[in-house]
């Protein structure tokens, strides 16, 4: 597989981390092009998140780590967010005591454009409905479909060109991973969103993703389309269950 051409607006090349004494990240390559969606898929302790939270900084690394062709690897995790880089953490971890909305506004905290800001809590309502009516409920009263929709919609209210989201559909009712992907795959992809995909549910992530990256044990061992991965035998059989 050849990637597209052009300037990657993500590129991680020789991505090292450790915790203690092991290295759980052996020199992890990927890159993403604008516009695409690109996913890591992998078994449990493979290293997918790890390398979601290197890329933004929360995990010190080694390697290089460029976003539009900067080098942003020594950076603090609100210089890479200022930068327009944004994650979707696993696990949602939104503000359970405060507010939908006062979530949102946490998602603007590194702008201080009222109007705009304004403008994008109104289209994270068009995206997601619900969270308008909800909007005066604690993040905590939730469901978890419909905080997952919320910490996207905080993402969003940053002003990301690219959006980091780490397994979405952990711990959700069926119908409202449904809504979520198709969420990523028709609206945020619409309006030009470039989307880096930690996932679970590898046989979903594949078949919305343009690209791939199969992660073992801390190495990047396959790469390819999503149409690619779907049909390769080792992916079928270690992932897919078939």
């Amino acid at each position: 597989m050849s990637a597209p051409a052009g300037r990657p607006m993500l590129r991680v090349q020789g991505l090292k981390c450790s915790f203690g004494q092991a290295e759980v990240l052996h020199g992890v390559h990927l890159e993403v092009h604008p516009g695409e969606i690109v996913s890591l898929i992998g078994a449990n302790g493979a290293g997918k998140s790890t390398t979601l939270m290197c890329i933004s900084r929360i995990h010190r690394s080694q390697g290089r780590i460029e976003f539009d062709g900067q080098d942003i690897g020594a950076l603090p995790p609100e210089q890479v967010v200022r930068r327009g880089l944004a994650q979707v953490p696993e696990g949602r971890r939104i503000f359970p005591r405060l507010t939908v909305r006062e979530n949102l506004e946490m998602g603007a905290f590194i702008r201080s454009d009222r109007d705009a800001i304004a403008q994008d809590m109104e289209r994270v309502f068009g995206i997601f409905p619900i969270l308008k009516e909800r909007s005066s409920q604690q993040g905590g009263t939730l469901s978890g479909g419909e905080q997952q929709m919320l910490a996207i919609g905080r993402a969003l209210m940053s002003r990301p060109r690219m959006l980091m989201m780490d397994e979405p559909s952990m711990g959700i009712a069926p119908l409202l991973v449904a809504k979520i992907f198709d969420t990523v795959r028709n609206v945020l992809r619409a309006q030009g969103m470039t989307i880096l995909l930690v996932e679970q549910n590898a046989n979903a992530a594949l078949r919305m993703s343009d690209r791939a990256y199969v992660l073992e044990t801390g190495s990047v061992v396959l790469a390819g389309t999503g149409e690619e991965l779907l049909r390769d035998p080792r992916v079928r059989e270690a992932y897919l269950g078939h």
